[in-house]
């Protein structure tokens, strides 16, 4: 699939690219680390308990952005056929809300750690209140149909899911993927096609330990970020100079490092979503959390 470029404006050189104001309002906050004794050492957001993505073979239709621009509360919306099984993004204790309001029927993970997982407009159940399930065990089936029983204002079939902190706070929960092991979340940018600050940290914690990077690992990428990255990207092919300035032949490395992870667009250097999409999927590996 081709990229759109009419908004992305890749093929200039740009010394921060993705970190829009409205970049850097949605998902994850941007915090700041430092490297000692080769440890990664983060101040951010506390992680939801080891938690994983249960739907990413299911068409992503409606973002995070796109409930809050509409005055929701966030959530992420993937499409399915009524009656999917619904796997628990991490263990914990259920708890099932019919009819809740909007949102039909409700199952609520809650996890060892405070925090809840929530999945609406499910058509049936599959466990009673206060029963515990693994992380990937069926917590319930998917509905969403207009109209029926357990769709609440739903206009099509598709599972909602977001994540609520201990405090009681809706968050993305592609923000905090994987949080017990102490380490990076994963970066929502592999579904949105939308670069921010966690996906600019991962690409830091790369760089760290792949190429010499001893920049703070903070989100924000400049000269120091893009230098290393331009010495990464030799192995795809990248011949410029090392000056930590982002062209249109720094960026085509990207996109031929992006192809190997799934971007089947044109090599031209110009950043777009599904660009985007493929670099993230290369940085969401376990290897740089």
């Amino acid at each position: 699939m081709c990229d759109h470029h009419g908004s992305d404006d890749g093929a200039r050189d740009r010394p921060r690219p993705g970190l829009s104001r409205r970049t850097l309002l949605r998902g994850s906050v941007t915090t700041f680390g430092l490297v000692t004794g080769g440890s990664l050492l983060l101040a951010g957001p506390a992680q939801a308990v080891d938690i994983y993505h249960p739907f990413t073979g299911y068409p992503h239709t409606d973002g995070w952005q796109d409930h809050l621009d509409r005055g929701s509360l966030g959530g992420l919306d993937y499409a399915m056929s009524v009656g999917t099984p619904l796997p628990a993004a991490g263990a914990g204790t259920v708890t099932n809300i019919p009819n809740n309001g909007t949102g039909g029927h409700t199952v609520t993970i809650t996890h060892s750690d405070g925090y809840r997982t929530q999945y609406m407009h499910l058509s049936q159940f599959s466990l009673a209140n206060g029963s515990s399930i693994g992380k990937g065990g069926i917590v319930g089936l998917s509905g969403g149909a207009p109209g029926a029983p357990g769709s609440g204002s739903s206009d099509g079939p598709h599972v909602h899911w977001h994540l609520i902190t201990p405090g009681g706070t809706r968050v993305n929960p592609l923000d905090h993927l994987g949080g017990g092991n102490g380490g990076l979340p994963k970066s929502a940018t592999e579904q949105d096609g939308v670069p921010g600050p966690v996906m600019w940290r991962r690409a830091q914690n790369w760089l760290r330990i792949t190429s010499g990077y001893t920049g703070p690992i903070d989100g924000v990428p400049g000269p120091n970020t893009y230098a290393a990255l331009q010495r990464s990207l030799r192995g795809w092919g990248y011949t410029g100079p090392i000056d930590g300035v982002m062209g249109p032949n720094s960026w085509a490395a990207v996109q031929r490092l992006a192809a190997s992870h799934g971007y089947t667009g044109p090599i031209d250097g110009a950043m777009g979503p599904n660009s985007w999409r493929g670099f993230a999927r290369f940085l969401n590996q376990n290897n740089w959390d």
